[in-house]
């Protein structure tokens, strides 16, 4: 592990307000852990312990539903359009040689270490990481004192690790590689390293719940009879209201694929299981040390999931409310126990919110604003977005293994019966408005139909009915003017003040 240098140190001590040691950071983070369908079955601890003592958000939105931009937004507080990594290949400027030279030196943790913090990192960090065509496991991000990042995507078992540049190999024995327990096991090693001298950043970066859904061996059994959510738009028909490739899904969806949706379900519990242990150990080890009180504890995750939701089988990568929600729970100093907020936030607000709590000034180049106000339930100095941008860039490829029908159809991500999750015109932008006596969703689709979606999500919280049509027409002209504000934004032009909708 590194040695953090004596201009660090002393630019942490000067971080000491009255004698007030700056606050401690943890940041939990899941991977592909939805809102809508029923994960938090997964994480009855990290409820207890954070939601119950801390403030749980209703509405916790994702610039994207992938992981790469959904990653790439938190790390550098910005929308998609303006980090511009929009997909998970290098191609896509996930982890590209440009991202490393243009982003990762303008991100979040560069001025958390900058501001004194001792900075530790552990697990996924994005998609391509690690890639020999990007510097291989020698590349660390600035901004880390600490880090064990894995090479590639999300694991359980047989997989790399940089640590600190140098790489581990990890093979397929419980006790020493499931990778949720060695993040937790690199994570209680830093914590045991540090004291009430100086700050510290901590992300703990977690493969689950992301396939390939392998449990720890203890929990391989958990959840036996419990089948995914019956409820809401599952195995329904999305008809013409839907875009092209919502409109391709087999309704009723094929037994065989109903059961392998439910086999996901199970073992997507299953993996949280192992982060609910984390998150307590983590808790537990704070509490021992008497940092506890002087350290927030944020739990979220990167993107939703869907799991037959308009008979889609399994993924993310849509515009609709179980890929696009997903967890928030705060806890630390000055927060109310057992809070709740309807205060809608965003990934790209994570950053600032940080930086806020270190006390340091937020980059006006970052799309994110603060919500440490909303945790300190200080109403008169919050700033609140009412207006948030979710984007998807559609992919595609010219070849399908396994289904040849579908070749040179610009589709991607093909499961059972060839349903495909992902396409070329698969590509949009959505205005979400929340905001008292208002709850909408209105999307544009980049296809050859010029497709639009609206939703009121306060009478159809499903997302049945599409309003395109219906709706009163100045509301949708407003929207789509609100929507172009958003997709040319940047920095503190991503906050619009409050618009009055008619």
């Amino acid at each position: 592990m590194k040695v953090l240098t004596v201009v660090v140190t002393l630019v942490a001590i000067c971080a000491l307000s009255g004698g007030q040691l700056l606050p401690n950071i943890v940041l939990i983070l899941t991977d592909d852990q939805d809102d809508v369908l029923g994960s938090e079955t997964g994480i009855p601890k990290t409820k207890e312990l954070i939601g119950k003592q801390g403030m749980t958000f209703n509405n916790m939105f994702v610039s994207s539903p992938l992981c790469c931009p959904s990653r790439s937004s938190i790390f550098t507080s910005m929308y998609v359009h303006n980090h511009k990594g929009v997909n998970n290949s290098i191609d896509g400027n996930c982890n590209s040689l440009s991202w490393q030279q243009t982003r990762e030196p303008y991100a979040f943790p560069v001025h958390l270490h900058d501001q004194g913090y001792q900075t530790f990192f552990a697990g996924k960090y994005l998609n391509t990481y690690a890639d020999p065509a990007v510097g291989g496991v020698k590349h660390v991000p600035l901004g880390w004192d600490w880090w064990v990042g894995l090479v590639g995507n999300s694991r359980y078992y047989n997989y790399h690790l940089s640590v600190n540049g140098t790489d581990e190999a990890h093979g397929s024995v419980y006790e020493d590689d499931y990778l949720t327990d060695i993040i937790k096991k690199r994570g209680m090693e830093f914590l045991e390293q540090q004291s009430n001298r100086n700050p510290f950043f901590m992300m703990l970066s977690t493969p689950s719940c992301h396939e390939p859904f392998t449990p720890a061996p203890q929990y391989s059994s958990n959840f036996g009879g419990y089948v995914a959510p019956r409820n809401g738009s599952y195995n329904h028909h999305a008809g013409p209201d839907k875009h092209w490739l919502i409109r391709q899904a087999i309704t009723p969806i094929p037994d065989d694929t109903a059961q392998t949706i439910d086999e996901i379900y199970r073992d997507r519990l299953r993996t949280l299981l192992s982060v609910d242990d984390m998150v307590e150990d983590v808790y537990n080890k704070l509490n021992e040390m008497s940092l506890l009180d002087n350290t927030y504890i944020i739990f979220t995750s990167d993107n939703g999931y869907h799991l037959g939701q308009f008979s889609m089988p399994w993924d993310k990568r849509q515009l609709y409310e179980f890929d696009i929600r997903v967890p928030l729970m705060v806890r630390g100093p000055g927060i109310t126990p057992g809070k709740t907020s309807d205060v809608p936030v965003m990934n790209i607000d994570l950053g600032p919110t940080f930086l806020d709590i270190a006390q340091t000034s937020i980059p006006n180049y970052m799309d994110g604003i603060s919500f440490k106000p909303t945790l300190m339930s200080n109403s008169d100095s919050q700033t609140v977005r009412e207006n948030m941008l979710v984007e998807h860039y559609g992919e595609h490829v010219v070849n399908i293994p396994n289904c040849p029908q579908l070749h040179n159809q610009g589709l991607f991500v093909c499961h059972s019966h060839c349903e495909c999750q992902d396409s070329w015109n698969n590509t949009y932008s959505c205005l979400r408005v929340v905001k008292p006596g208002m709850n909408y969703k209105y999307c544009e689709i980049e296809d050859l139909e010029n497709f639009v979606e609206v939703y009121d999500l306060a009478k159809d919280p499903h997302e049945f009915v599409n309003l395109r049509n219906s709706t009163d027409q100045q509301l949708l002209t407003t929207f789509k003017q609100e929507l172009y504000k958003l997709v040319h934004c940047s920095g503190s032009g991503c906050v619009t003040p409050p618009i009055k909708y008619s």
